[in-house]
């Protein structure tokens, strides 16, 4: 798809940018976007990923996949996850957080609870 958004989090002064993915999950999570930049408490679980809940539901494309560090995926078809380790599961792609290193997403955000703010990319 080729479409970018912006990530940014209440650790620090950090805006990550990130590419979607080409499937259906993906261009609802932009229209989503498109309406109002969509806030989202998450919560650090097994130390590999940020997880928080969507306000709606998404469309699922679920395949088995192994995440990487920077992948952005949609779980349940209501939550969205940032990965910054590996895990491997039925997921749904939304997209890849960019010119990021696995150190440099843990930093930016943090341990413990975030608020990332996702919105339409400038």
């Amino acid at each position: 798809m080729g479409i970018k958004i912006d990530i940014t989090s209440d650790i620090g002064n950090y805006t990550l940018t990130a590419t979607l993915a080409d499937n259906s999950s993906a261009k609802a999570f932009y229209e989503l976007l498109q309406k109002s930049p969509v806030t989202v408490k998450m919560h650090d679980y097994g130390s590999f990923e940020k997880v928080g809940p969507l306000p709606q539901s998404l469309p699922r494309n679920d395949t088995k996949i192994t995440t990487r560090s920077g992948d952005i995926i949609l779980y349940q078809g209501n939550q969205i996850t940032i990965y910054y380790d590996v895990n491997s599961w039925n997921f749904t792609k939304l997209g890849k957080v960019e010119n990021v290193t696995q150190d440099g997403l843990k930093q930016i955000l943090g341990k413990g609870n975030v608020t990332a703010v996702f919105s339409v990319g400038k």
